[in-house]
Parts: C-alpha cells; structure tokens; sequence
C-alpha cells in the first residue's frame, strides 16, 4: 500500500499544472453523490468563465481584495 505522505510529497514536487491534472484525475475516481450534478445553466457559466479565464478575457480579482470588501460589507452591515 503506498504511504499518504509520501504521495503527498511527491505530488508537492510537480509543477502547478501537474497538480491541477493530479486533482482532477483524483476527482475523476470519486463517486458521484445522487443529486450532485450540476444544473445544466449553471454547468454552462461555469465553463464560460472557465474558457474566459484561459483566453485572458477575464478580469481577475485577487483574493485579498475581495476578502477585504467582504469583510468591509460585514463591518458596515454590523454598525447599523
């Protein structure tokens, strides 16, 4: 049986793509859970956004911009 840890550190040693194509084979093997599929509409704007992303038509925001507004809105909702 292989070890999780040694997986681990084998796959912290691939390139960010290698790992991006590591999770979605791992993915692949699961199974699905009954009632988990996507929605059709919502399966299509996922992959609009998915095929803006890889042609760089899409505007991107950093993480820590959008945590900083999220956690702003939470402080304005609170003080009122």
């Amino acid at each position: 049986m292989v070890d999780f840890n040694s997986v681990l550190a084998s796959a912290q040693q691939l390139t960010e793509e290698e790992r991006v194509r590591l999770i979605d084979a791992l993915c692949e093997t699961l199974p699905e859970e009954p009632g988990s599929e996507l929605h059709p509409e919502w399966k299509e704007e996922l992959e609009r956004r998915v095929a803006a992303i890889e042609d760089g038509t899409a505007t991107l925001i950093p993480w820590e911009t959008v945590r900083d507004e999220a956690l702003e809105r939470l402080k304005r909702s609170h003080d009122r």
